[in-house]
């Protein structure tokens, strides 16, 4: 019987050999029917598998696999990854290899986290805060509710990992082609905490880490932002969250700003704009709503004279009451304002534009002087003013000056002369985002120059809101960009040498209303120069100069950008 059973096992084998010699001989009578989109069917199933949840964790699909241009030539703000929502109490990891040119830190990974209006066209759409790979970010339009972003609350190990001097110089080569993780937990607390891991080709770790308030109810939204710069997505998914309690933190101190310097008799409002901004015992800050701050010290408004109003707030960061931390403020009751006069006119009366948009008046140099019913005057700070904005067409238009008193508004006209240009780069009320608007290109031919004549008006915040020259070939492949506060980059800025006679505290300052005459010249041999000479509108004079920037001189041409600022061009030649 054992006997019987191993002969027909040994024959069965056999058969088995022959078919199997028989397959490897004409393997076509042994092929797969398979179906022709048997990839696509594989890919659908491995989407959904990747959508569910795994226990604790759920990973999520990535559509968009590769970000930004391959060549690192996306610009700013023009190539995102697929947002992800992190619901409160849950941590995002994202996974990817980044790349960048190696030529400026920020040419690296870039991290929005918004509110849960996702599309950056939507109505109600507003960040929270950018955070940049080289340990900078500013906050979005949800400052607004009090998420403030906080660079003090930023640490890294970039230094710290480095033998380099310029632990930059490190920092930029790690990051090319490291291996990025991010992880981005949504704190129940309404908190999220940050951290970024790079791991470069070279061993070096890179260590960054952040933390702010956001909404502790309502979903965030992440996604990646290139500049200059590309990303290999890898892996993203969802676990909960890993920090299950935060310490709540006491009020240290408050402070109060835009408060009234006189409010007239009447008026019973004595808080009126006023912001309080409360610092906790952790480094960290935030407005808090009127209705939270309370008033030991009501003042007397039914006399004239100085008064005092005490402010205090009693709550944690949390929401709790706690310790009460509080500060003061001075004000004067004045006679209502009978008529106001402009004493000192302002720094500038002669604006250029462009187009029909009216134009913002500033009111550097500007002092106003009320008198009271009573007869007494007194300046009033511009601050407690309304300014109109200024008509676009030429000649002499007023800019409205008004006082909105508790018995009546007065006002008084400040004539502002208007000269029409005859070209505008970026939106009059400042809002043109970096790379958001450019001037048509002009080209220069070799041993020949270009010069551009305008006038720069900004918000004056930073010192690169100010005119941005682009020198590019034909089919916009540029050789470099250089800004009017000297820094550039580009392949051909390696080669510039960048002189200037800027007093850097008071660029930004100075830069609404002044006369830029930017000078580009082909040189003819595979170089070009830029020359800004600027004049302030207090007639204060200032230049820029780059040399020997690289260019291909037989195909030169040089365009404006800017950024939360416009430019009006006067003349081209």
């Amino acid at each position: 019987m054992k006997t019987t059973k191993l002969i027909r096992g040994t024959l069965f084998a056999a058969v088995l050999a022959v078919f199997a010699l028989g397959g490897c001989e004409n393997l076509e009578l042994y092929s797969i029917d398979a179906p022709d989109d048997l990839q696509s069917r594989i890919d659908s199933i491995a989407a959904v598998k990747a959508s569910q949840s795994t226990g604790d964790t759920t990973y999520l699909d990535i559509a968009t696999a590769l970000v930004g241009a391959e060549d690192n030539s996306a610009a700013w703000w023009t190539a995102f990854s697929d947002y992800f929502v992190i619901p409160t109490n849950k941590l995002l990891s994202l996974t990817f290899i980044n790349h960048g040119t190696g030529v400026n830190n920020w040419e690296n990974w870039n991290l929005a986290v918004v509110n849960e209006v996702a599309d950056r066209d939507a109505d109600g759409y507003a960040e929270y805060f950018v955070l940049r790979s080289d340990a900078y970010g500013w906050e979005g339009k949800m400052v607004d509710q009090g998420y403030t972003f906080d660079l003090a609350l930023l640490a890294h190990n970039y230094a710290e990992v480095s033998d380099n001097e310029d632990f930059w110089v490190d920092f930029r080569a790690t990051m090319e082609g490291a291996t990025v993780t991010l992880e981005i937990d949504h704190s129940a607390s309404g908190n999220v905490f940050l951290t970024a891991t790079a791991v470069g080709t070279n061993g070096t770790e890179l260590v960054m880490t952040y933390q702010q308030p956001v909404s502790a109810t309502e979903d965030i939204v992440a996604f990646l932002v290139a500049d200059h710069s590309h990303f290999e997505m890898k892996e993203a998914y969802l676990i909960p969250s890993k920090v299950a309690v935060v310490e709540d933190q006491e009020a240290a101190s408050i402070t109060v700003t835009g408060a009234p310097e006189f409010v007239e008799l009447g008026n019973e409002d004595f808080w009126q704009d006023a912001v309080a901004t409360v610092t906790f015992a952790d480094g960290s800050s935030a407005e808090v709503d009127t209705a939270d701050v309370t008033f030991a010290v009501i003042p007397e408004m039914s006399a004239l004279g100085e008064k005092t109003v005490l402010v205090a707030y009693s709550k944690t960061k949390q929401g709790k009451f706690g310790r009460a931390v509080s500060t003061y403020y001075t004000f004067e009751v004045t006679n209502p304002v009978a008529s106001l006069e402009i004493t000192s006119m302002p720094e500038l009366t002669e604006y250029y534009f462009f187009g029909e948009d009216s134009v913002l008046f500033n009111t550097k140099g500007l002092v106003v002087t009320a008198t009271y019913l009573d007869g007494t005057t007194g300046v009033l700070a511009n601050s407690s003013l309304k300014f109109s904005k200024i008509p676009a067409v030429a000649g002499t238009q007023n800019a409205v000056i008004s006082f909105e008193g508790a018995v009546s508004t007065v006002t008084v006209d400040c004539p502002i002369t208007m000269t029409e240009g005859i070209a505008r780069v970026g939106a009059v009320d400042f809002s043109t985002a970096w790379w958001g608007a450019h001037s048509e290109d002009f080209a220069v031919a070799a041993g020949e120059s270009k010069t551009l004549t305008m006038y720069c008006y900004s918000e004056g915040l930073e010192n690169w809101h100010s005119p941005v020259t682009i020198l590019r070939a034909s089919d916009l492949a540029e050789y470099a960009v250089v800004r009017m506060d000297n820094s550039g980059w580009g392949d051909g800025y390696a080669s510039a040498t960048a002189t200037n006679d800027w007093d850097f505290d008071n660029l930004a300052p100075n830069i609404f209303g002044s006369r830029i005459v930017i000078t580009v010249t082909n040189n003819g041999d595979n170089t070009a120069d830029v020359n800004y000479d600027v004049t302030y509108a207090n007639g204060e004079t200032h230049f820029q100069n780059y040399e020997g920037i690289t260019v291909d001189s037989s195909d030169l041409n040089c365009a404006l950008t800017i950024e939360l600022a416009y430019l009006v061009l006067v003349d081209v030649e």
